[in-house]
């Protein structure tokens, strides 16, 4: 593992396995270093539930753009109210290998604000 995507890949497998194991909703976190992206996926993985990114028309006209705490924050907030509404309130969170920390800890600590629950 010489590649850093290759070790924030295995980093992230392992968690998926554990929130497989618990077949439990999982709220999903990717970034890149110009955007932030979450989804909520089914028990089983196969099903996409709800989602949000600061790629979104909307969300960029009043974010400027998505490579920012602020941002992050933004995106927690909408992804936890499209969860809501689509009847998700307990949700595993899936950092995607990411640390939490910055970005991803500002998205997570949105959503919880916002009512989901993990």
């Amino acid at each position: 593992m010489n590649n850093k995507n290759q070790a924030r890949l295995r980093r992230a497998r392992k968690t998926r396995l554990k929130i497989a194991e618990l077949n439990v909703v999982r709220l999903s976190v990717h970034r890149t270093n110009s955007h932030i992206y979450a989804q909520v996926f089914s028990p089983g993985g196969a099903k996409v539930l709800a989602t949000a990114s600061s790629l979104e028309a909307d969300a960029r006209k009043t974010l400027g753009g998505g490579a920012n705490v602020a941002a992050a924050a933004a995106i927690g907030k909408l992804i936890a109210e499209r969860a809501k509404s689509a009847g998700i309130e307990r949700v595993a969170f899936d950092r995607g290998g990411f640390q939490y920390h910055g970005r991803v800890k500002a998205l997570a600590e949105a959503a919880r604000e916002a009512g989901l629950k993990f």
